[in-house]
């Protein structure tokens, strides 16, 4: 990247592990919460890095961004996370340059998704990018990215239909219990944190098992009472969440803790429990799943059932890999003008001199010289002629590398340093 004039490192890297060969705990171990992820920008900035991104979701851990060496973004996330260097390597991934920008491509166009083409990830990226800006650390390549990745996100949700069918961590959970427990609309379920898989979670069980014996706990009381509110539920304390889990048949944990928040000693039921966990890092103890009459169900067992939806969707794959091709092309040519913008810059500066010493001399020679129409005139003409330069090196059939040389070796043009 280092002709590209978009950052003072060379290499533009994606650093990262998903679902693919880490699992729920090693990628527990590397998730971010906010906090974190702030403080992991505010490092890297002061560390002199100058476009970054990061993503942290139940199913991946990504850091986008430029560095010297991908070892740099490594070790930032390992610093901000429960994650080691050694772990990292063992399920880990590092793109560089055109292989990185790819991937960000297809994971946030729902193509790298857990559950493909589920969309979710884009509304995170765009978080993401709406994070570094603010930090003051998105520079115009990151920003430029972004916005293309989300314009194909649209395009691909607008004209195929890979996203079509309703299939997310959230219905799958709901999926799963009406597959495997009768009279559902009977049973007492409890919903344990009501952030957005939480929401999108109650949402899907109201619609989908008829059961309005449903109850909503939440460290923070108010989040679960508006969306009680909605549904007409009960809400009841943190306090009575042992209590609470004795009573139920279904118990659903979307909580975004670092550690387990449903441990052994709450459990206690002569009755079956199904306990499905859609956090990560896992919010249900291990050994929980070695208790009589409970089924302990995380949510990579979910995501990994296959159904008609599912299938249905991978023919569009051709489709919504078309429209990527397109918008990353689009990308690239934008990428390609960045090269040349610094000798474009010299270029429009050298004849700006050029016609400034001209002006100067013409106004002392000539009587009545119209200094300001010439002014007008001559600025017009350094406008077309730079046009006509930078059309020429954004022709696919140019080289356009020799071209840049040969410019500046004819108007022996300084280029402003990065």
């Amino acid at each position: 990247m280092k002709d590209y004039h978009i950052s003072k490192h060379n290499s533009f890297y994606t650093i990262g592990l998903n679902y693919k060969k880490a699992d729920a705990e090693a990628r527990g171990k590397f998730s971010l919460d906010e906090v974190a992820v702030k403080a992991l920008l505010i490092e890297a900035k002061n560390q002199g890095i100058d476009g970054l991104i990061a993503t942290s979701t139940c199913n991946r851990t990504e850091l986008h961004g430029f560095a010297q060496h991908p070892f740099q973004l490594i070790k930032l996330l390992c610093d901000h996370s429960n994650g080691t260097v050694e772990a990292f390597q063992e399920v880990a991934y590092v793109y560089k340059n055109k292989e990185a920008i790819n991937h960000l491509f297809r994971v946030g166009t729902g193509l790298d998704s857990q559950i493909l083409g589920d969309f979710e990830i884009i509304s995170q990226l765009k978080q993401s990018f709406k994070r570094s800006k603010e930090l003051g650390i998105a520079n115009p390549f990151i920003e430029r990215l972004c916005n293309s990745i989300i314009q194909a996100s649209k395009r691909i949700k607008n004209e195929t239909e890979i996203s079509s069918g309703a299939t997310s961590v959230a219905f799958a959970s709901v999926q799963y219990i009406l597959r495997n427990v009768e009279n559902v609309s009977e049973k007492n379920i409890l919903l344990f944190g009501t952030g957005k898989i939480g929401r999108n979670t109650c949402e899907n069980l109201i619609k989908h098992t008829k059961n309005p014996h449903i109850t909503l706990i939440n460290r923070t009381k108010g989040k679960a009472e508006q969306i009680a509110g909605k549904f007409n539920l009960m809400v009841k304390d943190y306090g009575d969440l042992q209590s609470e889990i004795r009573t139920s048949d279904i118990l659903v944990v979307a909580t975004g803790a670092q550690k387990p928040t449903i441990t052994k000693e709450l459990i206690y039921t002569n009755k079956p429990l199904l306990i499905l966990d859609l956090s990560v890092p896992k919010n249900v103890d291990d050994a929980i799943s070695e208790m009589e009459n409970v089924t302990v169900i995380h949510l990579d067992h979910l995501s990994q059932m296959t159904d008609e939806t599912l299938e249905r969707r991978k023919q569009y794959i051709p489709e919504a890999e078309a429209i990527n091709e397109e918008v990353k092309n689009d990308f690239n040519q934008w990428l390609e003008t960045r090269k040349f913008a610094p000798v474009i810059k010299a270029l429009k500066k050298k004849l700006k001199t050029i016609k400034d010493e001209e002006l100067d001399y013409q106004s002392k020679k000539t009587v009545d010289f119209n200094s300001h129409q010439a002014d007008l005139v001559t600025n017009r003409i350094i406008q077309k002629i730079t046009k006509q330069f930078a059309n020429h090196l954004k022709d696919d059939t140019v080289d356009s590398n020799s071209s840049l040389e040969f410019i500046q070796k004819v108007f022996q043009l300084e280029l402003d340093e990065q």
